[in-house]
């Protein structure tokens, strides 16, 4: 499968999981640290991201990301600065200073944009304690874009801020996000 996912991607997992707004699917790779964003079949854009520093994984307190099909179950943050810091999904009012070089704030800020993720395949992330949703799985903007590229998210997928803000843009709300190796 994972071959016809790359050369047909839309067509492929459309046909498996159901329609996606805008014939859109987004694929992020573990394995390369790369969102990509296909319309159709044509990858429109790629970006760089980073995942989970313990690797893929579904289980709750796992700090891995999850594997499989997901949707975008709420899109937070539209009219929101870029850099805004969010804590539980909400607006706190300041602005994170950004650090271009690869060192880690000791923080885990969510900035700019969440897409919160929710698993669609049930006993895989969906449910009991695979639950993406309820894991609280996003993927957002980060402070530390020097470290885009690695691997060292505590299970999100991170973006730079400009890039999941061009993203947020682009996809509505049901879109559906295949999460591999």
């Amino acid at each position: 499968m994972l071959t016809t996912v790359m050369n047909n991607p839309c067509q492929t997992l459309t046909a498996r999981y159901g329609p996606s707004p805008l014939g859109q699917v987004v694929i992020v790779d573990i394995g390369k640290q790369l969102l990509s964003l296909y319309q159709h079949d044509n990858c429109l854009h790629s970006w760089p991201v980073s995942t989970s520093a313990r690797g893929s994984g579904n289980c709750i307190d796992s700090l891995q990301t999850p594997l499989g099909a997901h949707r975008v179950a709420e899109k937070i943050g539209a009219d929101c600065q870029a850099n805004t810091i969010f804590k539980a999904r909400r607006n706190t009012g300041r602005l994170a200073e950004i650090i271009q070089h690869a060192q880690s704030s000791g923080d885990d800020l969510i900035t700019s944009r969440i897409l919160w993720l929710k698993g669609i395949e049930s006993g895989k992330n969906l449910g009991g304690d695979v639950d993406t949703q309820q894991r609280y799985i996003y993927i957002h903007g980060t402070p530390e874009e020097g470290l885009i590229g690695q691997a060292v998210s505590h299970g999100c997928i991170r973006m730079r801020n400009a890039d999941v803000i061009e993203l947020f843009e682009q996809i509505d709300t049901d879109t559906l996000v295949f999460i591999m190796e």
